[in-house]
């Protein structure tokens, strides 16, 4: 996969890449769109088990989502690599297990890329999985609390101008 000059490249992490990580996907990239960058970000998404590999994004994602006017339209959970560790310049888990997943899948973290969302908000936590808890509103504050200062922290680590 061939980089971009200035672009910068996000991923996205949950267990199945189907709930969470999409969610975090599809609300920054439509942040980011918001604020006319998207010429300037690249965001994914990707799960640190096998086990929805291949299988749409969750019902409940997929309507929490379509409240705001966001569609998931295409998107197939796919499984982290090794290889992705190069190809991103951010890789975000969404709780403190999927850091850990993270850090086995990609053999470590020498240039400290590997984060939780909420570790860039103001009150850093885990993101609840609505897959058991069948609480996509708070999954979705959460997720969009936590886009919303990531993007302040990369505009401002970056000097970019929004």
């Amino acid at each position: 996969m061939k980089r971009e000059q200035n672009v910068i490249r996000i991923l996205m992490v949950c267990l199945g890449n189907i709930c969470r990580s999409p969610m975090a996907e599809f609300v920054m990239k439509d942040i980011i769109e918001k604020k006319h960058l998207s010429n300037r970000f690249f965001v994914a998404s990707a799960a640190t088990s096998t086990e929805e590999i291949g299988n749409p994004v969750h019902r409940g994602t997929r309507e929490k989502l379509k409240e705001h006017g966001i569609t998931t339209e295409g998107k197939y959970a796919v499984q982290l690599s090794r290889k992705d560790y190069d190809k991103y310049d951010y890789l975000i888990g969404m709780e403190q297990r999927n850091v850990t997943n993270m850090l086995k899948i990609l053999g470590g973290d020498p240039e400290e890329k590997v984060r939780r969302l909420m570790d860039f908000s103001v009150a850093p936590r885990d993101i609840a999985d609505p897959w058991y808890t069948g609480d996509f509103d708070r999954t979705y504050d959460d997720i969009y609390e936590g886009c919303q200062a990531l993007l302040a922290y990369i505009l401002k680590k970056e000097s970019i101008k929004n």
